[in-house]
């Protein structure tokens, strides 16, 4: 006997709430701007992202996540929102978080289900990057969680590294730092046990192929989501190009066949009908919630991404 369980990953896409913030740069999402972001789209963004998170893995589980990894938060306020939205207040959510050093205030975070995990240990572990003039660039932090699911120990770390925006080759150094930064990590856990069960998580804002992902996979991780990035499918389309930055690598303890308990079995992206665009020349992409500064209504410009772990009894 088996029980199966549900871990996942998903960018939500500028999830602010509606009050100013003077120590971040917030200001679009406020009523009254361009964007006149207001609570009335603020709550229909947190019941539409309830609604796709409690669909995550459940046709292979027949539950939600037990373990979500989120990206582009603002703040405790959004996260105690969302978990109390329509569809996950009953599924007893709770979450992981910290402030961030990110300029536009936007963090990660671990939301899981209480009655299924225990959280032994959380840091914000700084991600010391800079610019090519040597000034830094202050990004997000990466999140580590220990906790224990049923009665095994696993390591979690969340991720959302440097953007592109500058450009893919300028800016390859700050994605590669990350990388290295989370090595170190792995290494500090795996001191004392090799086997950890470790899993990585994140928007890497690099591809399972990139050389910043190589880095973190090392000779001890598997990404599954190499084989999931295609010319037809990803987590985000740019340039009517896609890409899968949204990634979860597992350690290779989780692939052992032998006295294992708590055993990797698939990988996947949740991309069901009602996250795309339904109409015109961006037909497919995810639906976003605004573009630009136009209020499109949907639910994130990412899809999520999620792996099936099983335990046995």
């Amino acid at each position: 006997m088996k029980n199966l369980y549900t871990v996942a990953f998903y960018n939500l896409e500028n999830l602010f709430d509606t009050v100013n913030d003077p120590n971040i740069l917030d200001d679009d999402f406020t009523p009254g701007t361009e964007m006149d972001w207001n609570e009335k789209r603020y709550n229909t963004k947190l019941k539409k992202l309830g609604r796709i998170i409690s669909q995550i893995g459940y046709k292979e589980t027949t539950n939600p996540p037990v373990l979500l990894g989120v990206a582009e938060v603002e703040n405790e306020t959004v996260l105690k929102g969302l978990v109390n939205s329509k569809f996950l207040k009953n599924k007893n959510y709770g979450y992981a978080h910290f402030d961030s050093p990110d300029e536009r205030g936007i963090d990660t975070a671990l939301l899981f289900r209480k009655n299924y995990f225990e959280v032994l240990h959380k840091e914000a572990i700084t991600l010391l990057v800079s610019n090519e003039e040597g000034i830094r660039d202050f990004t997000r932090d990466i999140l580590y969680v220990k906790g224990k699911l049923e009665r095994e120990i696993v390591h979690i770390l969340i991720n959302h590294w440097p953007s592109r925006r500058e450009g893919v080759e300028k800016t390859n150094h700050k994605r590669v730092t990350a990388a290295i930064k989370n090595r170190e990590i792995i290494s500090n856990i795996t001191t004392d046990n090799p086997q950890e069960k470790i899993i990585v998580m994140g928007d890497f804002n690099d591809d399972p192929n990139s050389e910043s992902s190589k880095i973190l996979a090392g000779e001890d991780f598997y990404n599954p989501m190499e084989l999931l990035l295609t010319k037809y499918s990803g987590s985000l389309n740019h340039q009517h190009s896609w890409n899968l930055f949204d990634q979860i690598l597992i350690s290779n303890s989780f692939l052992m066949q032998h006295e294992n308990s708590f055993q990797y079995e698939k990988a996947n992206i949740f991309n069901i009908q009602e996250l795309k665009e339904f109409k015109g020349k961006f037909k497919g992409n995810p639906f976003r919630t605004y573009i630009g500064p136009h209020y499109l209504g949907g639910i994130s410009d990412h899809f999520p991404v999620f792996s099936i772990f099983s335990i046995k009894n």
